[in-house]
């Protein structure tokens, strides 16, 4: 059976708008700006399958150059979508300027056919190069499946629109974009199946980013934003391994505010979750890149310092002690305090819950001898 050049666009087209209207309905009203932008990138496509499509029939020059806009804008999307679910991508102002030249090199010398045909599906192989190697190299972990299934999506399309533009630019065969042409119609074929393979791969990227958030969800306290005791727990034993491994020093705290349930009674809960949301503050700004904070339950702290014995220890308690009081005055009202008891990682202590055992039994002599202060364990 012939394959009809026009009817496959008209699929093709038909299918991206479908998408378009499905995708919102799956992924709901609450997404991340990832799946904004996947949302955004299919809908320009369809919009630039429709706009070519309707330039055979009326305002040529006009809307072939929206279809190429839409086009470039489309993968401009996808890579913004890249950009967050795999951190900062190589080569985006690069990318942006061919977005903004292809549709405007495109109209500027559309009398010139050869130019115009060359000038458009060239740029667009370029783009769309730029976008596959935005797959690679992640600085989020991310599954390389779905990475490798929208690389191949990208590559192929990308080798399909160049040939097409070298033959459009250097061949009398390719006199227009409805000409039966092998190359026209296999980029068709391949456009199609390219975009199904691509659908999917968005989806499931899209379903890992959900997932990573509900996982750290579930690792992390509502109010303050610290790792909870579950999060505590499971990267509290990875760092003590690490610590084990390097033969590091490692340094447990257990800090607890003092008269917690009287600021309650005397000041309201409002101002005992603001006290909750200072402290968790100033222990993220006093602690350094590699140790770990976690809200553990209620108004009670754990943290672990690596690198340091108990000497940075008794540094930290100081640095942090003095932030809370002229800080808590200043924005609460009130003179906030803590206890705290410390346990340095000892020879042969190869389990977190002992070593935070340890440094419980410190802070529970810290609250016998007065509060307001940090003992160490034996």
């Amino acid at each position: 059976m012939p394959l009809d050049f026009l009817t496959l666009m008209a699929v093709m087209a038909a299918n991206l708008f479908m998408i378009s209207a499905v995708l919102p309905l799956i992924m709901g009203r609450d997404v991340s700006r990832a799946a904004r932008h996947v949302q955004a990138s299919m809908l320009l496509q369809a919009m630039a399958w429709a706009a070519i499509i309707a330039s055979a029939s009326w305002w040529d020059q006009a809307l072939s150059t929206v279809s190429v806009a839409c086009n470039a804008a489309a993968q401009w999307m996808l890579y913004r979508a890249l950009e967050e679910w795999l951190g900062p991508r190589p080569l985006g102002r690069l990318l942006l300027v061919l977005v903004v030249a292809a549709p405007l090199g495109y109209t500027l010398g559309f009398e010139h056919y050869a130019w115009r045909v060359g000038w458009a599906n060239g740029l667009m192989a370029v783009i769309l190069c730029i976008v596959a190697r935005a797959t690679l190299d992640p600085l989020i972990l991310a599954d390389v499946r779905w990475r490798s299934l929208l690389l191949g999506c990208l590559v192929t399309t990308a080798i399909f629109t160049l040939a097409r533009g070298l033959l459009g630019a250097f061949t009398d065969q390719y006199p227009s974009f409805r000409t039966p042409h092998p190359v026209n119609l296999a980029a068709a074929v391949a456009t199609n199946v390219s975009l199904v393979l691509g659908t999917v791969a968005v989806l499931v990227a899209w379903r890992s980013e959900a997932e990573q958030k509900l996982r750290a969800l579930a690792m992390t306290d509502g109010l303050t934003g610290l790792l909870n005791r579950r999060g505590f727990t499971n990267q509290g034993d990875t760092l003590l391994s690490h610590a084990w491994r390097h033969r590091l020093p490692l340094t447990a705290l257990m800090l607890d505010l003092d008269h917690f349930k009287q600021i309650n009674d005397t000041h309201g809960h409002e101002a005992g979750d603001r006290a909750l949301q200072l402290f968790a503050r100033l222990l993220t700004e006093t602690c350094r890149s590699g140790d770990l904070i976690a809200r553990l339950g209620g108004e009670e702290f754990g943290v672990l310092l690596l690198h340091n014995a108990a000497p940075a220890g008794l540094s930290f308690d100081r640095r942090l002690r003095q932030r809370l009081h002229e800080a808590s005055e200043a924005e609460l009202g009130f003179v906030l305090d803590y206890s705290g008891g410390m346990a340095s990682l000892l020879p042969g202590e190869s389990k977190l819950a002992a070593l935070m055992a340890r440094a419980d039994g410190a802070l529970y002599d810290a609250k016998t001898a007065g509060r307001g202060q940090l003992m160490a364990a034996p």
